[in-house]
């Protein structure tokens, strides 16, 4: 995406801080992108662009169009975001079982929310593929673009200046680097980029413990909003990745709420489980050693769910 566009110029550059308070005495040292420092408050505005406009040159995306999708709401932000200030329609197939403020957030920018039910709230394979399938129904009328995450291979080119950031801002001392897997476009584009530097820095993959498919175990039930969606995502490397460490919904949920109490950091489940997996790692390597993670995106997404809730 051309960034002279004014209110892309916000998107990539983000701070990188080293954890503090939540590591462990021994180990490499811990340091994580924050990623609410985009323009919606998430990584998502990094890919959203750059697909967007590799679909208008390419003429999938006709002028005045519309783009449709389905989302968790966070590449539906940033969606919103850029067809709001491109000049497209939007049109997006949601779902109960993920927050208010993202459906809310969507909203203002103008998008059309459809929701799709849940099962009492849970993020399932069912719920997912059913999403998929009412997205490309609605993506088949006239004048609509599918945007399609899941098989968009734009997608992780707007990854790769996130991977270049990482490396840069830790002065090319980064040796392992831990991400959650929704897409995998996130986690491959950074991993890439990476590579590109030194082939030898380790890519961590991280998914929920309830549904560990990327491990081979059985699909199930989910409430890390982002990941988990329960089947293997089509554009997902395997050989990429060296390690997977899988983390549960508490796991995430507490790591998530120390992370705002002890680092005031304040973020989403997923940016939790992050930290959960990136402190395993940096436990067994040498203290001169440096981790790289990401916090995905902003706790306030999240206030309307139980992940803040105390009571």
């Amino acid at each position: 995406m051309d960034k002279s566009i004014g209110v892309f110029a916000g998107v990539g550059n983000t701070p990188l801080v080293e954890l503090r308070r939540v590591v462990p005495k021994s180990g490499a040292r811990v340091v994580a992108k924050l990623e609410w420092s985009n323009p919606t408050g998430s990584m998502k505005d990094r890919m959203t662009g750059t697909a967007i406009d590799s679909a208008v040159r390419d003429g999938r995306l006709p002028p005045g169009g519309t783009v449709v999708e389905y989302t968790a709401g966070t590449t539906g932000i940033s969606l919103a975001f850029a067809c709001a200030a491109l000049g497209y329609g939007l049109h997006i197939v949601y779902s109960d079982a993920f927050s208010q403020e993202k459906r809310k957030t969507m909203l203002a920018f103008g998008a059309t929310v459809e929701d799709i039910s849940s099962d009492k709230g849970q993020i399932t394979e069912a719920l997912i593929k059913a999403m998929i399938a009412r997205a490309g129904e609605v993506a088949a009328q006239p004048g609509r673009w599918w945007f399609d995450q899941l098989n968009n291979h734009d997608a992780i080119t707007g990854y790769l200046p996130l991977g270049e950031e990482i490396w840069s801002q830790t002065g090319g001392e980064v040796i392992a680097f831990v991400h959650a897997v929704g897409t995998a476009h996130s986690i491959h584009g950074v991993a890439r980029a990476l590579h590109k530097h030194n082939p030898a820095v380790k890519i961590i993959a991280v998914e929920a413990a309830e549904s560990p498919v990327l491990s081979g175990g059985a699909s199930g039930s989910n409430r890390i909003e982002g990941i988990g969606i329960g089947f293997i995502p089509p554009l997902w490397e395997p050989d990429q990745v060296d390690e997977i460490v899988q983390v549960s919904y508490e796991e995430a949920r507490a790591m998530a709420q120390r992370l705002a109490k002890e680092e005031g950091l304040f973020a989403g489940a997923s940016s939790g489980a992050n930290v959960v997996a990136a402190l395993r790692v940096a436990e067994q390597m040498d203290s001169g050693a440096t981790v790289a993670t990401i916090l995905v995106d902003s706790g306030f997404r999240y206030l309307s769910t139980e992940l803040y809730q105390t009571s």
